[in-house]
C-alpha cells in the first residue's frame, strides 16, 4: 500500500526526531510491502523566519492532499516576543482548525521496563500505567473570542469558554468507543459547579452514555481530576475533557510515565486523517546534539498506522521493537538511569529499527 505523508519537522528537536521516525517508518515499509511518500512543509518558528507566517498557505493545502501529518515541535524562546497572533504555536491551532482535528488522544503509559522513572512510589503505580486522555481539540477558550479592553481597573483582557451540543457529543463518542476496547470506564472531568460550559458538557456526556450501557461513567471536577491522578492514578482508564482541561490533565499524566519524551498523541479529524506529534516541546537547549529522545515521536507513527492507515499489526510490531530496545536496558538521556546504557536521538532510532527485524 502507497501513504503519501505530510512531515513538519518544525522547531529545535523537532528535526531530529522526525528524521529517525522517518528512517524508522521506511524500514517497516519494506518489512511489510508498504510505500510511505513524505513531503516536508514549513510550520512553527522556522516557517515564520522564511515567510513571515506561522502556517503558510502552502503547508495547509500539502496537508490536505496527504492522508496524514506527522509533526516533530514549535516554538522557541526565539519567538517569545512576537505578538499572539503571529508566535509559532499558531501553526499547530491553525491545522487543527484548518484540518478539523477535533479529537485529541494522549495515552499516557507506563512501559514496565521504566517504573523505576515514574515520580511516584511503587505501590501507588504498580508495574504500569495506562490511562487515556481524549482532549476536544477544537473548542473552547482556545478558540473563543477574545480581546482586550477598558475595564474597572483600566486595561484588562478576556479569553471565552464556549461549547456546542455538537462539538461535546463527538467528542464523547470518540472517548466512549475508546473505552469499549479497553477497560468500558470513561471519567469525564469538567468544572460544573463553576462553568456553565461544564453544565452543558456534563449534559450531554450523560447523555451519550446511554448509547453505551456497558461503560461505567463518572464526573469528577478538574480540580479533584489532578488531586487523583497523583493520589491513585490507577482508578483511570479513558478520561474525556475539554481542550484547555486536556492541555494541563495530559501533561500532568506524562509525567507518570517518567519522561514526557516518551509519549505520543494522535489528532483526528472526521474519518481516517490524523495529525500525530510527540507531546513534548521543541527543547532548542539540546537541538542538533543528538540528545532528543526519539520515542514519542516514532510510537506517534504507531498511532498513524492504527488510526489513519488501519494498519494494527504493522503498529504492534513498532510498538513492541520499542519496548524490546527499553527491555535491553538502552536510554536517551531523559529517561536515563543508573546502570542502563546512554544513547543518543540516533542510536536509538537505529535499536528501533534493528528490533523490527
Amino acid at each position: 500500500m502507497n501513504f503519501n505523508i505530510a512531515t513538519i519537522p518544525g522547531d529545535g528537536i523537532g528535526p531530529d526526531i522526525i528524521e529517525q521516525t522517518i528512517l524508522v517508518l521506511n524500514k517497516l515499509g519494506e518489512k511489510y510491502g508498504h510505500s510511505f511518500n513524505f513531503t516536508e512543509v514549513l510550520g512553527g518558528g522556522v516557517a515564520i523566519d522564511k515567510t513571515g507566517e506561522p502556517l503558510p498557505k502552502e503547508t495547509i493545502e500539502i496537508c490536505k492532499k496527504s492522508d496524514a501529518v506527522l509533526l516533530g515541535a514549535v516554538g522557541g524562546p526565539k519567538w517569545d516576543n512576537l505578538p499572539g497572533d503571529k508566535r509559532p504555536e499558531q501553526a499547530l491551532l491553525g491545522l487543527r482548525g484548518e484540518l478539523g482535528l477535533f479529537a485529541n488522544l494522549r495515552p499516557a503509559l507506563l512501559h514496565k521496563p521504566l517504573k523505576d522513572a515514574c515520580p511516584l512510589k511503587p505501590e501507588i503505580i504498580g508495574d504500569s500505567l495506562d490511562i487515556l486522555v481524549v482532549r476536544e481539540l477544537t473548542g473552547g477558550i482556545y478558540f473563543g473570542e477574545r480581546g482586550r479592553r477598558n475595564g474597572k481597573y483600566g486595561e484588562e483582557a478576556y479569553d471565552t469558554e464556549a461549547y456546542s451540543v455538537k462539538e461535546v457529543e463527538r467528542i464523547a463518542r470518540v472517548g466512549f468507543e475508546a473505552a469499549t476496547k479497553r477497560n468500558k470506564k470513561v471519567t469525564s472531568v469538567d468544572k460544573a459547579n463553576i462553568l456553565e460550559s461544564s453544565r452543558l458538557w456534563r449534559s450531554v456526556i450523560e447523555e451519550v452514555a446511554k448509547d453505551y450501557p456497558e461503560v461505567e461513567v463518572n464526573h469528577m471536577y478538574v480540580d479533584n481530576a489532578s488531586m487523583q491522578l497523583i493520589r491513585n492514578p490507577k482508578q483511570f482508564d479513558v478520561i474525556i475533557t475539554s481542550n484547555m482541561f486536556g492541555d494541563i490533565l495530559s501533561d500532568e499524566a506524562s509525567m507518570l510515565t517518567g519522561s514526557i519524551g516518551m509519549l505520543p498523541s494522535a489528532s483526528l479529524a472526521e474519518g481516517s486523517f490524523g495529525l500525530y506529534e510527540p507531546i513534548h516541546g521543541s527543547a532548542p537547549d539540546i537541538a542538533g546534539q543528538n540528545k532528543a529522545n526519539p520515542i514519542a515521536t516514532i510510537l506517534s507513527a504507531a498511532m498513524m498506522l492504527r488510526y489513519s492507515f488501519n494498519l494494527e499489526e504493522e503498529a504492534l510490531a513498532l510498538e513492541n521493537a520499542v519496548t524490546k530496545v527499553l527491555e535491553e536496558d538502552y536510554r536517551t538521556g531523559d529517561i536515563m538511569s543508573e546502570g542502563m546504557k546512554l544513547v543518543g536521538t540516533k542510536e536509538m532510532g537505529e535499536l528501533i529499527i534493528n528490533a523490527l527485524q
